[in-house]
């Protein structure tokens, strides 16, 4: 039986073509990979670093710290299907520590019934400014183009200047719509 004739899996396998290391403008070494359902812990400390600023302008409105660390949330944060969407964390390790520490989230996912994702990037506050937004959302791009999807599009509050800059940095056609953007990157014609 040849390998076009097996059946397709119901769950796709953990990406790890997605795993890389990458090392900042100021040289941080760090990991950027798919986000596994053992993250959770991490991502609970991670919640810890963010400002109402920072919930804000990813969610569009207050999310308690409580809320956003429950577990059942967390679950579908952290186990996802690869098929619908993908998220990837930048991870570092702390030097003096050796503790790993989730810095960064990027997520795709894929709009119902189209060939659309949206994209969401949340940065830890103490990291903002390291180019770590704008890579993440180079390789949501490039997943994107591997999985031929036709567009990628996000909502990106008026105040939220840092995304605005880093979506069209990467290519992203921003337009006003009220006191948002919708950002769009045409995939099927770049």
């Amino acid at each position: 039986m040849g390998a076009d004739q097996l059946p397709r899996l119901a769950i796709r396998p953990y990406p790890a073509q997605y795993v890389a290391h990458w090392i900042s403008k100021e040289g941080v070494a760090v990991t950027i990979r798919p986000i596994r359902p053992e993250d959770e812990p991490m991502i609970v400390k991670f919640h810890a670093t963010l400002s109402e600023e920072s919930v804000y302008m990813r969610y569009f409105h207050y999310i308690q710290y409580n809320q956003r660390i429950a577990h059942e949330r967390l679950i579908r944060l952290c186990f996802i299907d690869y098929d619908r969407e993908m998220a990837l964390v930048v991870e570092r390790k702390d030097p003096e520590t050796g503790e790993n520490a989730i810095l960064a989230i990027g997520r795709l996912s894929k709009l119902h019934q189209s060939m659309d994702a949206e994209f969401a990037i949340l940065v830890s506050d103490f990291w903002q400014g390291h180019g770590f937004g704008a890579e993440l959302l180079r390789r949501l791009v490039r997943i994107g183009r591997d999985e031929k999807l036709e567009r990628i599009v996000a909502t990106i509050l008026s105040d939220n200047i840092a995304m605005q800059r880093v979506s069209r940095k990467i290519g992203f056609k921003l337009t006003r719509a009220g006191p948002e953007y919708n950002a769009e990157l045409d995939l099927a014609s770049a």
